[in-house]
């Protein structure tokens, strides 16, 4: 299988304090891949370096076999890369269809996501599409930021601790609206500490410790062996 995103041997640096130390990783189209750790491992710095937001000081990030290290983030969004950060960072003024609509007029890439679909995807934002979105709950927000995300129609969805906050039953939710977007074909990298809600998603995973790869393998390997997720992630 061709990778449509690849990152070899990428270092990244915040000034003088390195994080990344020679991450190398590869997704193919639909896939689900997972980064694993505990907090300060290096997966949102991943996530920074492929979008963009932190600039690389070595290595190739490979979107479709062309190196994109060092592009700006709105250049790799409108190359097909959509961002989820942890933050989830709404329009806080705006209403939950306002935010859509923004997203939509902003895109530069055209594609079957549309309002209409969102709300299909998600159909609490239909109830609440009149609503200031500072005024959402963490659940509502993230599903607001994951659907402004989409309106940019991306081939590859980058989510950054999706369940960050969120009670229980939220996040069964947001798993189910999140497997149905691979269900549909979308390929995801999701960055996550909850490891029950990366292993139920993913078909591989990537272990990372002190901003390496410890570990990568089938997600079956981790979800069928406590052992080894244990011994991989002290859990």
């Amino acid at each position: 299988m061709s990778a449509l995103l690849e990152l070899q041997d990428v270092h990244t640096a915040y000034g003088l304090s390195r994080v990344l130390f020679g991450i190398s990783l590869q997704i193919g189209a639909g896939e689900c891949v997972c980064l694993l750790g505990r907090n300060g491992v290096g997966k949102t710095t991943t996530m920074r370096s492929i979008m963009g937001l932190t600039r690389p000081s070595a290595g190739r990030v490979l979107w479709k076999g062309r190196d994109i290290a060092g592009w700006m983030p709105h250049r790799i969004a409108r190359a097909g890369i959509g961002f989820v950060p942890e933050d989830r960072r709404v329009f806080a003024e705006l209403t939950v269809w306002e935010n859509l609509d923004v997203a939509e007029r902003a895109a530069q890439r055209r594609g079957p996501w549309t309002v209409a679909r969102v709300y299909e995807t998600f159909p609490a934002l239909r109830d609440l599409a009149g609503r200031q979105a500072g005024f959402l709950s963490g659940g509502e927000q993230q599903m607001l930021t994951i659907g402004r995300t989409l309106m940019c129609n991306p081939e590859l969805l980058l989510l950054d601790e999706p369940s960050e906050g969120l009670a229980p039953l939220v996040v069964d939710r947001l798993l189910e609206q999140v497997g149905a977007l691979k269900d549909q074909g979308l390929t995801i990298l999701l960055a996550e500490q909850g490891v029950d809600f990366s292993l139920r998603l993913a078909d591989r995973a990537y272990v990372l410790e002190k901003g390496t790869v410890r570990h990568s393998g089938p997600a079956a390997e981790l979800r069928d062996d406590a052992a080894l997720r244990h011994r991989l992630l002290a859990l």
